[in-house]
C-alpha cells in the first residue's frame, strides 16, 4: 500500500467507501464547491447589468460574450480536469483550479474595457472547471455507489446554493453601493478561502477510486480498459446513457446560459429594480441547490431516467412561463419552477454517469460530460444573444424552451432503462 493510500484510508487498510466512513473530508468538499459556486454567483446579478450600465453594450450578443468566454473555457478545463485527475491525482488539480481563481474578481474591479471581462471569464471558466469538475470526483470517489445521488445532490446543492446566496448578496451591495467594485469582494474573500482548505486541509481521494475498481472491475457495467479516444466516444454518442446524458447536460446549461444573460436584461426592461432583479436571479439557483439534495438522494432508489426527463420538460414549461409574463411575482414563480426541473437534472445526471462508467475511468467519463454540458453555456449566449438581436429576448426564450422540451424527449427515447435504473439495490455491499 502506497502513502498516499494510507494518508487517504488510514494505515495500512484498503480505503473505506461510504459517506459515513468518510464523513469529515466529504463535509470539507462540500464547503469548498460552496466556495467554488460563490466565485459564480459574484457575477450572476452584476455583469449582465455593468455591460449596459458601464461599458454601453447594447447588442445583446455582444454584451453575452463573457458567457461564452466562460463557458467554452470551462468546458475545456472540465475535459482536462478528467484526465489530469486520474493521471496526477485529484487534489493537485483542485489546487491549480483555485489558483487560476485569485486573479479574477480584481480584474472584475479594475476593468477599464469589456475585454479584461472577457479575460476575467476566461480563467473563471478554467478555475471552475479544474475546481468544480474535481469536488465531483472527489465525492464520487468517497461515496461508493450505494449513495452515489446522494453525494451529488450535496455537493451540487452547495455549489448553487452559494451561487444563489451571492447572486442575492451582489444585488444588494449593487443597488447601496454601485455595481462595483464593492461586490467583487466577496469574490476575494473566497478565493482566499477555497485555496487556502484545498492545499492544506483536503485529502487525495485517487486511491477509494483503485479500491472501488478492484472490487467491482468483475461484474462492472463497463470495461476498465480503455482509450481516451473510446471513453470519449463512448461518453459523446456511442453509449445510450452515457450520450444521453451529455446532450442533456449541453441542454439544460444551454438554458441556464439563457437565463444568466438574458433575463436581468429583460427584467430590466420591465422597470423591476436591481434588488429584485437580485431576487429573482438567487431564486432560481436557490430552489435548485436546496431540491437538489431530496432529488439526488431519491435517485438513488427510484432510478435517474424518471428524474432527467421529468426535470427537462418541467424547465421548458418554466422557460415558457418566464416568455408569457410580465411582473415580479409571475417571473418569482417561473423561477421557482425552473430550478425544481433543474434541481431534478443536474446531480442525477453526474450520478448516471458515475454509475455507467467504469471507477478506472470514471473521473475521465465526467470531465467529457461537464465538457459538453458546459458548453452549453457559450452554445446558449451565442444562441439566446443572436435571437434577442434578431427578434426579441422573448422569442429567444421561446426558441430556448422548444429545445429543452426536446432534449427531455431524446432522453426519454434514449436512455437505457437498465443501467442506472436502481443504483441502490445495484450497489457492491462492500460500500455500504
Amino acid at each position: 500500500m502506497s502513502a498516499r493510500a494510507a494518508r487517504s484510508g488510514g494505515g495500512t487498510s484498503a480505503p473505506a467507501l461510504g459517506l459515513r466512513a468518510n464523513l469529515p473530508q466529504f463535509v470539507l468538499l462540500v464547503a469548498v464547491n460552496a466556495l467554488v459556486g460563490g466565485m459564480l454567483g459574484q457575477e450572476r446579478t452584476v455583469l449582465p447589468l455593468l455591460a449596459a450600465g458601464e461599458f454601453g453594450l447594447t447588442a445583446h450578443t455582444a454584451a453575452l460574450t463573457f458567457i461564452a468566454a466562460f463557458g467554452l473555457s470551462k468546458a475545456v478545463a472540465n475535459y482536462a480536469a478528467g484526465t489530469w485527475s486520474d493521471r496526477y491525482g485529484r487534489k493537485p488539480v483542485l489546487v491549480a483550479g483555485w489558483l487560476v481563481a485569485l486573479p479574477v474578481p480584481l480584474l472584475l474591479i479594475w476593468a477599464p474595457s469589456w475585454t479584461w471581462v472577457i479575460v476575467a471569464n476566461v480563467l473563471l471558466g478554467v478555475s471552475q472547471g479544474l475546481s468544480w469538475s474535481t469536488t465531483v470526483v472527489m465525492k464520487i470517489d468517497l461515496a461508493g455507489p450505494a449513495r452515489r445521488g446522494l453525494a451529488m445532490g450535496l455537493n451540487e446543492a452547495a455549489g448553487y446554493g452559494a451561487v444563489a446566496a451571492t447572486a442575492l448578496a451582489t444585488g444588494y451591495m449593487a443597488a447601496h453601493a454601485g455595481l462595483r467594485p464593492e461586490p467583487f469582494y466577496l469574490g476575494i474573500a473566497f478565493a482566499a478561502l477555497g485555496l487556502g482548505a484545498s492545499a492544506l486541509f483536503v485529502r487525495e481521494t485517487h486511491d477509494h477510486a483503485h479500491h472501488e475498481a478492484s472490487t467491482a472491475a468483475s461484474g462492472h457495467l463497463q470495461r476498465a480498459s480503455l482509450s481516451d479516444r473510446d471513453i470519449f466516444a463512448r461518453t459523446s454518442w456511442r453509449d445510450r446513457t452515457l450520450s444521453s446524458v451529455s446532450q442533456a447536460g449541453l441542454v439544460n446549461n444551454l438554458n441556464d446560459g439563457l437565463a444568466w444573460g438574458l433575463f436581468p436584461v429583460l427584467f430590466t426592461s420591465a422597470g423591476l429594480s436591481v434588488s429584485r432583479i437580485g431576487w429573482l436571479a438567487a431564486t432560481y439557483p436557490a430552489v435548485w441547490g436546496i431540491g437538489q439534495v431530496a432529488t439526488g438522494a431519491l435517485s438513488d432508489r427510484w432510478g435517474r431516467k424518471p428524474f432527467i426527463v421529468t426535470g427537462m420538460l418541467t424547465q421548458a414549461v418554466a422557460l415558457a412561463l418566464v416568455a408569457l409574463s410580465g411582473t415580479f411575482w409571475t417571473w418569482l414563480a417561473a423561477a421557482v419552477l425552473l430550478g425544481a426541473g433543474t434541481a431534478m437534472v443536474y446531480p442525477t445526471l453526474l450520478a448516471a454517469i458515475g454509475d455507467v462508467a467504469h471507477p478506472s475511468w470514471r473521473a475521465r467519463s465526467v470531465g467529457i460530460y461537464r465538457l459538453w454540458r458546459d458548453g452549453g453555456f457559450a452554445a446558449g449566449a451565442l444562441l439566446a444573444g443572436a435571437i434577442a438581436d434578431l427578434w426579441g429576448v422573448r422569442p429567444a426564450i421561446w426558441v430556448v424552451a422548444a429545445l429543452t422540451a426536446a432534449s427531455g424527449v431524446v432522453v426519454r427515447l434514449r436512455m437505457s432503462s437498465g443501467a442506472a435504473s436502481n443504483p441502490t439495490r445495484a450497489a457492491s455491499s462492500l460500500t455500504r
